[in-house]
C-alpha cells in the first residue's frame, strides 16, 4: 500500500483507455464497443490510434449489449464501455438474456459510477449497478480503489472466459497500491491492522476509508480497513475472520445501501458470524448533481461519517 498523502492522483479512465488500447493492439480478439460517450470514458484512444478495433454503437445501449454478445459468439472478446447508469439500468435484459444466461465473453465497463460524476447530472449517475450485476448469475463484480488496481483487473479480465462488470469512478483518485500488487479474484485485501473494528469498503470507498481509519487512530481508536476489490465472488473467509477478530463491521461504498457491498457483507455475517454492523452508502433517496464534497457529506458518506459509524459500532459491541 501506498501513502495516500504522498501519491499522484490518477484517474480510473484514463488507465482504462490506455490499457484497452494495449489489449487491442496485442490481443487479436479484443474489441472496444462505444455507446458514444469515448472522450468521456477515454475509449477515444482506442478510435485514434487503432481504428479498426473500435467499434461506435452510438446512444444505443441495448444494441451495444447484443452486438458485443453477438461478437463473443465468434470468439472474440468485446469490451463494451459506457456510463454505468445506462449500462445496468438500460441494457439489463440484453445482459441478463444475451451475456450472463449463456456465459458469454463479455467485458463490461461502467464508467462515472457513483455519486461524483463531475456535475453531469443526476441521471448520470449510477447507485444501483452493483445491486443489479451481482444478482446475475455468471456475472463476475469488481470495483477497483485506484488506477493500479484498475489495470490488474483488466489483466484479470482479458485472461478471464465468461462475463466481467468492472465499475470505475471518474475524477483522479490517489494511488492505494504500488506497481507490484497482484489482484486476485475473489479475495479481499487487509490494508490496515486494527483490533476495535473492521471497515470493509469498495472501489473510491478505500481511500476514504484509510482517511478516516488515520482519523480515528489520531483518537486511538484502532480499526482494520479490509478492501473488497471482488464482490461478486466474494471473500467470505475474510469477513467471517473480521468480525471473529474485531468484533464489529462498517461496510462502506459509494452506491446504495441496498443490495450493494453491505448487504452482500451483511448476508455473510447473518448466517455465520453476526456481530455489530452498520453500512455507509446512500440511504433510501434520489442523488442529485452537485459538488463533489457537497455530495459526499449530504448523501453521508464521507470521511467523517465513516468515523462517526465506526464509533458508533464500537459501543454496540
Amino acid at each position: 500500500m501506498t501513502n495516500l498523502k504522498t501519491v499522484e492522483k490518477v484517474a480510473m479512465r484514463d488507465v482504462f483507455g490506455d490499457t484497452l488500447l494495449k489489449f487491442s493492439l496485442d490481443d487479436p480478439r479484443v474489441f472496444a464497443l462505444d455507446g458514444d460517450l469515448a472522450t468521456s470514458t477515454k475509449v477515444n484512444v482506442v478510435a485514434e490510434k487503432n481504428a479498426p478495433k473500435f467499434l461506435q454503437m452510438g446512444i444505443a445501449e441495448q444494441n451495444m449489449m447484443s452486438v458485443a454478445a453477438g461478437l463473443a459468439t465468434t470468439g472474440l472478446q468485446p469490451w463494451a464501455t459506457t456510463f454505468a447508469a445506462f449500462l445496468s439500468k438500460r441494457s439489463i435484459d440484453q445482459i441478463q438474456v444475451q451475456i450472463a444466461q449463456p456465459n458469454l465473453d463479455v467485458k463490461m465497463i461502467g464508467a462515472y459510477s457513483g455519486l461524483l460524476t463531475g456535475l453531469t447530472g443526476k441521471t448520470h449517475q449510477a447507485l444501483e449497478d452493483i445491486a443489479i450485476f451481482r444478482s446475475l448469475a455468471n456475472m463476475v463484480v469488481l470495483a477497483p480503489a485506484d488506477g493500479v488496481e484498475t489495470k490488474k483487473m483488466m489483466e484479470f479480465a482479458n485472461d478471464y472466459y465468461g462475463p466481467v462488470y468492472i465499475r470505475l469512478a471518474r475524477d483522479p483518485l490517489p494511488a492505494v497500491f504500488s506497481e507490484d500488487y497482484k489482484f486476485e479474484l475473489g479475495k479481499a485485501v487487509k490494508l490496515r491492522e486494527g483490533k476495535d473494528a473492521t471497515i470493509i469498503s469498495t472501489g473510491t470507498q478505500t481511500g476514504r476509508s484509510l482517511e478516516a481509519a488515520e482519523k480515528l487512530a489520531e483518537e486511538g481508536i484502532n480499526v482494520a480497513v479490509l478492501h473488497m476489490p471482488s464482490i461478486k465472488p466474494l471473500d467470505k473467509e475474510a469477513i467471517i475472520k473480521a468480525a471473529e477478530d474485531t468484533g464489529a463491521i462498517v461496510t462502506s461504498e459509494e452506491h446504495s445501501i441496498y443490495g450493494g457491498l453491505g448487504s452482500a457483507v451483511a448476508e455473510v455475517l447473518v448466517e455465520e458470524r453476526p456481530v455489530p454492523m452498520l453500512r455507509i452508502g446512500v440511504k433510501d433517496r434520489n442523488s442529485e448533481s452537485g459538488p463533489n464534497e457537497a455530495l459526499l457529506q449530504k448523501y453521508e458518506i464521507s470521511v467523517n461519517h465513516i468515523v462517526d459509524r465506526v464509533k458508533e459500532v464500537i459501543k454496540r459491541k
